[in-house]
């Protein structure tokens, strides 16, 4: 890390969703959103999709709030067995998780909105 923004940061976009984040600021020269993980065993980067769409979402409520510019996120992983893995996504990517993440906020207000019409 060359900056630490804070660590547990309450992130939250004003109306639509909240959480927390485990760690932001410069990475690898980057304005980063970074997830620690544990696990059982090791993980391929095609089984942990959601957890970029995680990272996607912190960086939008971030970013909102704090008026940040982050497209990069970090997780960072350990097994119980004490091997480490570190998977990144930027650029493209980085977007891509940030539609997905879109996507879901908006399936689940039209089925919140579905429900309450019945």
């Amino acid at each position: 890390m060359d900056e630490i923004w804070g660590s547990e940061i309450t992130i939250y976009y004003p109306g639509l969703y909240a959480g927390a984040t485990d760690l932001a600021g410069i990475y690898e020269g980057r304005e980063s959103i970074i997830d620690f993980k544990q696990s059982n065993k090791m993980k391929r980067k095609e089984w942990i999709s959601d957890y970029f769409v995680q990272l996607a979402a912190y960086a939008m409520g971030h970013n909102h709030i704090y008026g940040t510019q982050i497209q990069s996120g970090t997780i960072l992983m350990c097994t119980k067995d004490h091997i480490f893995q570190r998977f990144d996504i930027t650029g493209k990517e980085f977007q891509k998780y940030t539609f997905d993440w879109l996507r879901r906020v908006d399936q689940y207000y039209c089925n919140i909105d579905h429900v309450t019409e019945i």
